[in-house]
């Protein structure tokens, strides 16, 4: 029967609850899953193959999911309209004029799709990585804990979500790919021998670089620059060290912490700081 005649409830009734049904037992199983690789990635075990690995199956599995989840509930609405009667055959036709006059007013949609779509493609970022997006809302730094073909999701490190429409991203910088370089500046007293100084940085990279943490997360030994710079107040001397990506930062902790503890034993003196303006 159709919507003319005298509509058939009851097999409205069973076709809506049967696909409505599937379309959650979909989303649910859909949503577990990519949580469930999400949670994976997220750790930090292993070395960086199979860290990368973990993370590619999650950013595959978001995508997997939320397409196949929009896809379900598209064939729900589908199959209700069928069953009650609508005749499909004219709402297809008519998509090709609506979808022309919606398109107009559907490109940003379209571009976050086809953002997204390559993003994936390329590769150029994976659930559990740490970017730096420079989009047209502004700078946006965290950890990636989602993606879609329209949206990117990422986790600040005060916590705070943003959720960033892949046509808006410019710029990416991903800090978590292939190595990382700790960069510790270290400020002295003008009047100190920058050669003294450097004695004692090397004196101690030299019997912590194979120590635990640090000796997980180096990829070569950190070395002293020397002096990169000078201030009225000081002189500044740069330590570097290659590390594995994601403890970039880490390293940088380690190092100021032991540093700043050696200078401190040998009587390195630092200048004074300046008070806030």
């Amino acid at each position: 029967m159709t919507l003319l005649g005298i509509v058939d409830w009851a097999t409205v009734g069973i076709a809506a609850g049967v696909s409505v049904a599937a379309a959650l037992a979909i989303t649910l199983l859909g949503r577990r899953w990519a949580h469930r690789l999400r949670d994976k990635a997220k750790q930090r075990t292993g070395d960086e193959a199979e860290i990368g690995r973990r993370q590619r199956r999650a950013t595959v599995a978001s995508l997997i999911a939320t397409t196949v989840q929009a896809a379900s509930w598209f064939v729900v609405i589908a199959v209700v309209l069928a069953a009650a009667g609508v005749p499909l055959g004219p709402l297809v036709a008519s998509a090709g004029v609506l979808g022309v006059a919606l398109g107009f007013g559907a490109q940003t949609i379209v571009r976050d799709t086809l953002a997204g779509l390559f993003i994936a493609l390329e590769g150029q970022f994976d659930v559990g990585d740490f970017v730096e997006l420079q989009t047209e809302g502004g700078l946006v730094t965290g950890t990636i804990e989602g993606l879609t073909l329209r949206i990117t999701t990422v986790r600040q490190y005060d916590g705070t979500v943003s959720i960033v429409p892949n046509g808006g991203i410019h710029v990416t910088s991903n800090r978590t790919r292939g190595w990382g370089r700790a960069i510790v500046d270290i400020r002295v007293a003008l009047d100190e021998d920058p050669d003294r100084v450097k004695d004692v940085l090397e004196e101690v990279l030299e019997q912590i670089r194979s120590a635990p943490p640090l000796g997980e997360w180096l990829r070569e030994p950190p070395k002293v620059l020397g002096v990169t710079q000078l201030t009225d107040l000081a002189q500044v001397i740069r330590v570097v060290a290659e590390t594995a990506p994601n403890h970039r930062v880490d390293t940088e902790r380690e190092l100021r912490g032991r540093i700043s503890q050696r200078i401190t034993e040998r009587g390195i003196r630092i200048p004074p700081g300046r008070l806030p303006t």
